[in-house]
């Protein structure tokens, strides 16, 4: 049996939208990428959504909006030590200086606890991670956050359709960036898109993935501009080349977005398959521990079905590398999981971090792997992974 880590749903509809876009010539962001926006936007349930490139842009445009509103080049931001490095580098490539604390092992995210010991009078806003799905502990973050005069920006890129404690992850802060890789639920195959409630952020953000230009087109008005562009502007200038601010060049074409439309049509139908998969694997995975673990749902959240993740525990007479190998021989694809930022990325070498600072972090980068649960595979494909690591531990543990 063949289990690949990733898939992709192209829908009849996505194909039609592609080729109308294409037999009308009008293939950079248009009408596609603005009724794209609008259904996220219902979908997460936040009242503006801006769509971009990629989900690393969403992160450094989300970030880059802060400059309107106070922060300055080189203030700090407070992120998980563990993530994909889109993380750590849109912090930088945003202007800012990451502050990296540790994670939880059980959860994978960034530890409440240790937040307040990395906030400085530098400190701009805290962007936690909902790492393969698992939402953050949210609640004690904004608390963190309000109390300190910081913003809160969600890293949701592998969150779609996580809620917790009864609201919609993408939700809880100022705002939150989503990723819409080709490997995760929702896709255009590259892409991403920032949501907020905040209509200034948002049309910040719209000039900020233009290359911080200001316009009167459709939605591109910018009304927090608008203001300081009608003091300084000449009579007669062409707005579409006044640029108010540093920008980016971000923006989604209507062939991605057609892509993301047609998936929104079969969302539910994507979600509800990953969630079987997924549960599947947390109902019968425990029978593994303490040799494997892998992060629990409870009762108060509901894990955005993204992928399942698996640690090799601190007693295992075997090592992850082994496990995957014998896993790769039986058909079954997988990621490592991701790295601790400072101290194993030797791109962020130049910050000063030295192994040992992030000891969970550092453990799970070392133990950790995850496979896909995605919509082109059943309970069948699940249980023969099962079934194979039952298979590797009678032989290793």
């Amino acid at each position: 049996m063949k289990i690949p880590f990733g898939t992709i749903s192209i829908t009849d509809k996505a194909k039609m939208l592609v080729n109308e876009a294409l037999e009308s010539k009008k293939v950079s962001q248009g009408k596609f990428v603005r009724e794209f926006e609008e259904k996220y936007a219902e979908l997460v349930g936040s009242k503006e959504a801006v769509a971009l490139s990629s989900g690393t842009d969403a992160d450094i445009l989300a970030l880059a909006v802060l400059y309107d509103f106070g922060a300055c080049r080189g203030d700090e931001v407070i992120i998980p030590s563990l993530s994909f490095v889109a993380t750590g580098n849109a912090v930088l490539q945003a202007g800012f200086i990451p502050i990296f604390v540790d994670i939880e092992r059980n959860t994978l995210n960034i530890n409440p606890d240790k937040i307040e010991a990395a906030i400085t009078d530098k400190t701009r806003a805290i962007m936690p991670v909902h790492l393969m799905g698992k939402p953050a502990q949210m609640d004690k973050i904004n608390a963190i956050a309000k109390k300190h005069k910081l913003f809160v920006i969600e890293d949701a890129a592998e969150a779609h359709g996580a809620v917790y404690k009864g609201k919609n992850i993408g939700t809880w802060g100022d705002m939150a960036a989503y990723s819409l890789y080709v490997a995760h639920i929702i896709t255009t195959i590259e892409g991403g898109v920032v949501v907020t409630d905040r209509p200034d952020f948002a049309d910040v953000l719209r000039s900020l993935r233009s290359h911080g230009r200001f316009c009167k087109c459709n939605k591109c008005v910018m009304s927090t501009g608008a203001v300081t562009c009608s003091k300084r502007f000449k009579k007669g200038q062409d707005l579409r080349f006044f640029f108010e601010r540093v920008g980016y060049s971000s923006k989604m074409n209507e062939l991605e977005a057609a892509v993301g439309l047609g998936n929104l049509e079969i969302y539910d139908e994507i979600l509800s398959k990953r969630r079987e998969n997924l549960r599947y694997l947390f109902e019968n995975f425990t029978q593994f521990a303490p040799l494997l673990n892998t992060i629990t749902e409870e009762e108060y959240e509901e894990i955005g079905p993204h992928a399942f993740p698996v640690i090799v525990g601190e007693r295992a007479g075997f090592t992850r590398d082994e496990l995957v190998e014998y896993l790769k021989n039986k058909g079954i694809d997988s990621r490592n999981l991701f790295l601790s930022m400072p101290t194993q990325c030797p791109g962020f070498e130049f910050l000063g971090h030295k192994l040992g600072e992030f000891p969970e972090a550092e453990y799970v980068a070392d133990n950790g792997f995850h496979i896909g649960i995605h919509q082109d595979i059943g309970v069948k494909e699940c249980r023969y992974f099962l079934d194979s690591v039952k298979e590797f531990l009678k032989d290793n543990a």
